[in-house]
């Protein structure tokens, strides 16, 4: 769940108010003490400016001297002038510390800190070209989720999410209005995407009472009455609650879902003109805003051409590994034509690989085959959950939630079966997200106990392009002829590729839907109606696939980077290690400290 820089400001804003605290302590503490001061400040104001932040972040906020937050779900703003001015001021209060006087830990965030605010700069001025409703990754998609897994810990935390639920309409209130401002600009989403929301909104509210927001709720008092009980606590009004948390979301959630569905429908007639161009660089000064959010997702320092030039190199090998290897297996006259169908077809015959395909096993085995490779995993508990299947149309295929940063025993990942179609696909899919993706490297960094600010800075290229780097290696861990591991890999390595370069092309280049088809009718991708949605997905979510892909392949450089550095001292262990203890950071940074 990526934000953009501009996009989570308020940490920024909030931390210029910490100037006068810290001007007073300047000359009783040295420069290490006094910049600890100011991080862990501005870890303080950011994590309570937002009770869902606060609450997914710290599952006891007193420990950090943080009590009595007010309960709020943040807004949408497009006041970019006000976020321009914070960024600056942010920035400038960072700069105020000497780099040269700080620990090596502490260089290392002031670092990640001055990239972070550098690139929250640069795009501010863009901040109406963001889109919060992006379809499988927007409000629309994430907030529902997000609301499922608030976990009651205490019986105030039922009261917090039930005030949480009564602003809801407001705060899809400020979405609408930031969407007519960016309607106003000419830069409101594409007819295709408003049709897109729309339905999923409304499929949204017709699950009415079968809609998993009344099932977590009743497992969460659940977990709640079984906590309470343990620690000899008297119980709560259970049913109280639960009328009031159903009527809530009759009279808040609900209405809030079909309001904003009219309100972006009254804006159909701004949507754009031609959807066959739809990239940003049509916009004024949208190539540019791509060039930055480029390197803002990815964290890579390549210029997009640079970036097309990586990709188009990875492709090509790739598909000559896959020619040789299909050579290996009998299969010759392979063109990149049919390579993606062949290579499909040959994993289709064998049925089920898996001899326990529960992905709590899954995951076990990855954690033992990963023994070795990576240092080991700290112990947790993790859950896996399934999307409610009517809404697998409208949510991505898996994903982690990032438990608290004092609480990372508790772990959860959701699988989306409507887009897991076989025994492989889960495989890496669980590789992906559990271990050694997602799960395995969050936990590892928060166990390390970093300054926690660094815990809310994201870094899309690292998060994502590690997950990616961990599913293309689980291919290898997967119990099938490491021949056909390879072919199976470098196949799903070669369409993300091309997504990636139809992301740079649609956007940077400009490229229509005809030039699209024709693109990935090169490649043997010919079903014009699929080209034709992942068309409509890329001019949704710029980028996007620019974090998995461009991400992972900056971790295929770092590692050769690291090879060449270390010559016989190279192991994956060493070299997976630097990655994770580095934390998320931009890949320039990860250079530095191999």
């Amino acid at each position: 769940m990526s934000k953009k820089r501009s996009a989570v400001i308020t940490a920024i804003f909030l931390a210029v108010l910490s100037v006068t605290v810290l001007s007073v302590h300047h000359f009783y503490k040295n420069e290490n003490q006094q910049f600890e001061e100011y991080t862990y400040n501005l870890f303080c104001q950011e994590v309570s400016g937002n009770t869902i932040s606060l609450h997914y972040t710290l599952k006891n906020p007193a420990a950090y001297g943080i009590t009595d937050a007010p309960v709020s779900i943040g807004s949408c703003t497009a006041d970019t002038t006000s976020i321009c001015a914070a960024v600056e001021n942010a920035l400038a209060l960072l700069k105020s510390y000497d780099r040269r006087r700080l620990s090596a830990e502490n260089r290392l965030t002031y670092d990640v800190l001055e990239d972070y605010f550098t690139s929250a700069f640069e795009l501010a001025p863009y901040s109406l070209y963001e889109e919060p409703l992006a379809p499988l990754t927007g409000t629309q998609s994430q907030l529902p989720v997000i609301l499922s897994e608030y976990q009651f810990y205490r019986t105030s935390d039922v009261d917090t999410y039930l005030k949480l639920l009564r602003k809801i309409p407001a705060y899809f209130d400020s979405i609408l209005e930031f969407e007519q401002a960016r309607a106003q600009k000419g830069f409101f989403m594409s007819e295709d995407s408003l049709n897109d929301l729309v339905a999923e909104c409304r499929a949204f509210v017709k699950l009415k009472d079968k809609n998993y927001l009344y099932s977590s709720f009743e497992e969460r008092l659940d977990g709640l009455e079984d906590e309470l009980s343990k620690q000899g606590k008297k119980s709560f009004d259970r049913k109280k609650y639960r009328k009031t948390h159903n009527r809530y979301i009759q009279k808040y959630v609900f209405p809030a879902y079909k309001n904003l569905v009219s309100g972006l429908l009254e804006l159909r007639d701004d949507c754009a003109e031609d959807a066959g161009s739809g990239g940003l660089c049509n916009l004024p000064g949208g190539r540019k805003y791509y060039e930055l959010t480029a390197a803002s997702e990815t964290g890579s320092d390549r210029s997009i051409p640079k970036l097309q030039e990586l990709v188009r190199r990875q492709i090509m090998e790739d598909l000559g590994t896959m020619q040789t290897s299909l050579a290996q297996l009998g299969v010759s006259n392979l063109s990149s034509e049919d390579s993606g169908s062949r290579s499909s077809d040959l994993f289709s015959s064998q049925g089920a690989i898996l001899e326990d395909s529960n992905p709590v096993s899954i995951l076990n085995t990855l954690e033992n085959k990963m023994n070795g490779d990576f240092p080991k995993p700290p112990a947790v508990d993790v859950q896996v959950k399934y999307v409610q299947k009517s809404l697998e149309e409208y949510l991505s295929p898996a994903f982690y939630m990032i438990p608290a940063i004092d609480n990372t025993e508790a772990n959860v990942i959701y699988i989306n079966a409507g887009h897991i179609p076989d025994d492989l696909s889960l495989f890496t899919t669980l590789a992906h997200e559990g271990y050694p993706g997602h799960l395995y490297q969050n936990v590892y960094y928060m166990n390390l106990h970093p300054d926690p600010i660094r815990c809310l800075l994201g870094y899309g290229g690292y998060t994502e392009g590690w997950a990616t780097y961990c599913e293309m290696l689980s291919y290898y861990y997967a119990p099938i002829p490491k021949a056909e591991a390879k072919i199976m890999q470098k196949n799903t390595s070669i369409l993300l590729g091309l997504y990636a370069l139809a992301d740079m092309g649609i956007h940077y280049d400009g490229w229509s839907l005809s030039d699209t088809v024709s693109f990935f009718r090169d490649y043997g991708i010919t079903d014009t109606q699929t080209i034709s949605e992942i068309y409509s997905l890329i001019v949704a979510d710029p980028a996007n696939y620019l974090k998995y892909y461009v991400g992972y392949l900056e971790f295929l450089e770092l590692k050769k980077y690291a090879i060449d550095k270390w010559g016989e001292k190279f192991t994956q262990e060493r070299f997976h290690r630097a990655v994770l203890e580095t934390g998320p950071a931009p890949f320039s940074i990860l250079r530095s400290q191999m």
